[in-house]
This record gives structure tokens, sequence and C-alpha cells, in this order.
């Protein structure tokens, strides 16, 4: 597999970013008009990148950034090199686009692969797949992880909760790739029909990412299902699932270090902060032919952990996610902001704009629930209209976020208001700091 690259001294590593650098850049701005012109207009020169601290020269990138060149405006590739597309849910209509040539898939399932690597995998375990796939980067990512690894992959998608236990028992699934949240409803399903998980599941350990778990949850899963819970972190903007993933020590998670540049930096100011400081994390890819991005501002609030890993292995680590910059919520894997529940909600001309939207955990899996008032001239005795409508607003919520949201419509005067900001969301989940 390669993979002693994992234990390659640092200056090694930095070698690697630097040639991949200078590559990257220079492809972003002889291929990618955006970068061109982003990199004009901040006086900053591909061809004169020497060290690794030119990069801090660079402009940021944001998500913005790909929204407004999308489809396929930020193709460092022809289309006819690009092999797959991945996109992300989509905020306001617009989604990010990733594309992927052939060379790109492989990085892909070689990160990926190193999680299966920290859990212990090899070519003798059976990888049993529960996020979703299609446009979603997490099934496919897991799946060309076990590919790599060369593990029997079953590809079983997310839902049919009771088919995923009959195939975890009956299979042997040895390591499980899903949300925590949806590994959680399946352990307690599981409880629920008479079984024991440590007993009846063949489970040594979970890659669970795309929503944010406590140390508390995590402990819950290991006791419930009798494995090893490890984190993993990637985005649709440059990779998906492997970016960095936890190893057995569970301290932290190792970077992909000769393939994606890490820096933390002031969310404010854009100041690169040094190791051990929580801040943004800013990606840099090196080797990514279809979709490059230089210095990616991920909103994620995260720190680079000073020190190696216990585990021997010499990429940085990140610590697990402290938050976001932004007021984006991640809901059993997908990305919903606020604003989005509220532009579906106001296409209903009787509701007002008064709502609260109310995250809590029901069977271990996110629940999402649009509290809103409805205006005073609606006829509340009309008990079967109040269902209509919200079935109506529930559909289109389903329709045009891909996530379910559960409709209450209320009386006016109903919600709390408040003297100084509305307390939009409220966060009731369990398991969430």
């Amino acid at each position: 597999m390669g993979q002693e690259i994992l234990w390659a001294p640092h200056d090694e590593l930095e070698k690697i970013q630097l040639e991949g650098l200078k590559k990257t850049v220079v492809s972003c701005y002889e291929n990618i008009p955006f970068y061109k012109e982003l990199f004009d207009e901040a006086g900053f020169d591909p061809y004169a990148v020497e060290t690794l601290e030119d990069l801090k020269k660079a402009p940021f990138t944001c998500k913005q950034d790909l929204r407004d060149n999308y489809p396929y405006k930020m193709l460092a590739v022809p289309m006819k090199d690009v092999h797959e597309i991945h996109m992300s849910s989509g905020t306001c209509g617009v989604a990010t686009v990733g594309a992927y040539t052939e060379h790109d898939l492989d990085i892909w399932g070689e990160c990926f692969a190193r999680g299966i690597e920290y859990a212990g995998g090899t070519d003798e375990d059976v990888l049993h797949v529960c996020y979703g796939y299609g446009l979603f980067t997490g099934g496919l990512g897991a799946h060309y992880g076990g590919l790599y690894t060369g593990c029997t992959t079953i590809p079983m998608s997310a839902g049919n909760t009771e088919r995923q236990i009959r195939v975890l028992r009956d299979m042997g699934s040895s390591i499980i790739c899903c949300t925590p949240s949806y590994a959680m409803h399946i352990a307690d399903t599981a409880i629920e029909m008479g079984l024991d998980p440590k007993k009846d599941f063949n489970l040594k350990a979970g890659i669970h990412g795309a929503e944010p778990f406590s140390s508390n949850f995590r402990a819950d899963l290991e006791e419930k299902l009798g494995y090893k819970v490890l984190d993993v972190y990637g985005l649709t903007e440059t990779m998906g699932p492997g970016v960095a993933i936890e190893c057995w020590e569970q301290t932290g998670l190792h970077l992909a270090e000769d393939h994606f540049i890490a820096e933390i930096i002031d969310p404010a100011t854009g100041e690169v902060l040094p190791d051990g400081e929580w801040g943004e994390l800013v990606l840099t890819t090196v080797d990514r032919e279809a979709s490059p991005v230089v210095r990616y501002r991920t909103r994620d609030i995260t720190r680079i952990l000073p020190g190696q890993c216990k585990c021997g292995r010499t990429h940085k680590r990140i610590d697990r996610l402290h938050g976001r910059t932004d007021d984006m919520l991640i809901i059993r894997g997908v990305n919903v902001f606020p604003s989005q529940i509220e532009d579906v909600m106001k296409t209903f001309p009787e509701v007002s704009s008064w709502y609260q939207i109310e995250l809590t955990t029901v069977n271990s899996l996110d629940r999402v629930t649009l509290k809103a008032e409805l205006y005073p001239d609606f006829d509340f005795d009309q008990i079967s209209a109040i269902e209509q409508l919200q079935k109506k607003i529930e559909a289109k919520m389903k329709a045009d976020l891909s996530v379910g949201i559960k409709v209450k419509l209320v009386e006016p005067q109903t919600i709390e208001r408040s003297i100084g900001k509305a307390k939009r969301v409220i966060d009731k989940r369990e398991g969430v700091k």
C-alpha cells in the first residue's frame, strides 16, 4: 500500500508538500480564470514560490467562490479527464462541485484506506459502509478506501436499519463506516430486537464522521457495540472523507500531509496561528488534478496538536472539531443553514417571520423541528388545514434541502421574543457540546 509515507521524517513530507504546492498554484493560475484574477489582484506570483512560507502570500478561497463558479469554472483539467463528480448539498440553491480525475480517485481511496489501517483493518476485513452513496462524498469515499485496502466491501448505503443489523450479524462485518448518530441508532435498534451487539456482531472499529459527537457519546457507542470509534474529517471542496482520520490512540486526527497543507488562522484577521492555538482550518491541496484549491477556508474550528502521536506516525494531527465560524447546522451528515430553512418557510404566505429551529435526538438520530407562527388571520379551528399546511412545508423542506424537518405551526405570540438578537436555533441534541 505504500504506507511507509506515514512514518516518513517530517522534512521529507515538507519536500513533498513544496513540490506539490509549486505545481498546484501554477496549475490554478494557468487553467482556472478565477485563480488568475484572484492571484493577480493580490499580487501573488505563483511562479515565485520557493518555500512553504510563501503560501502565506497567497489569498484565501472560500465556499462562495466555488458557488460563484458553479458548475465547471473551477476545473483545472478538460472535462474528458474528469471521471467522477460529487457535490455538496447546496446553499441558496447552489452547490459546490468536486471533480475527480482517475489520479484524484486513487488518492481519495488511499487516504481513506489509511483510516482503515488505523482501525486495524487489512484485506481480511469486511467493511460495512452505510454512509449515503451518491453525490454525498461519504459513501463512495469509504467504499474506495475499502477497495484500496482490499477489504471485502459491502455498499449498504443508509437506511433500512433492520436489514443493516441482519447484514452486520450474518456477514461478519468487522469495520463499519457511517455517521455516529446512525451507529447509535443501529445499536439501540439491535438491543430493542433482543440482540447483544457486543456478542452478535463482529465489529472491532467504526469510522464515523460528517457530524459532531462528544467524548461521552463516543464512550456510549463503544460500550454498546464493543468496538473502537475513530473520527474522520473531510469535505467535498478538498476531496471528501479522509483528509484527516484518528488512529487507535484517539488523540487527534492524522492529516494526510503528503496530499494537503493545513494552516490554522485567526478567523477575524486571517493571521496564521502557531500549533496548539484554536482557529479556523485552512486547506491547500498539493496533488489534486481536477479541483485543486489554494488556502480554502473551511470555517471549521480546530487546532494543530503539537508533538508527535504515540503511535509513531509523523503526520501532524488536528484536534476534533470545536465548532464552526458560521451558523451552519450539520444534520445527519447534511449541511443546512437556518437561512435556508427560513427561505423555504417564507414561500408560504400563511406563515409569519417568527420561528425557532429545535434540534433534538430521537432514537439516537438527529431530529429537526421548525416551530413557526401562523398569521393572526388564520382560522385556528381548522385543524385539518393546519395539518395539511404542515405536510406541504415538510415536503418542500425535504425536496429543497435533502433533510427531513418536522414542522409545527403555532399561534401568534407563542414563540419567545428577545430584546437582543433572536435565538433562532435551540440545540437539545445528546452528545453535542
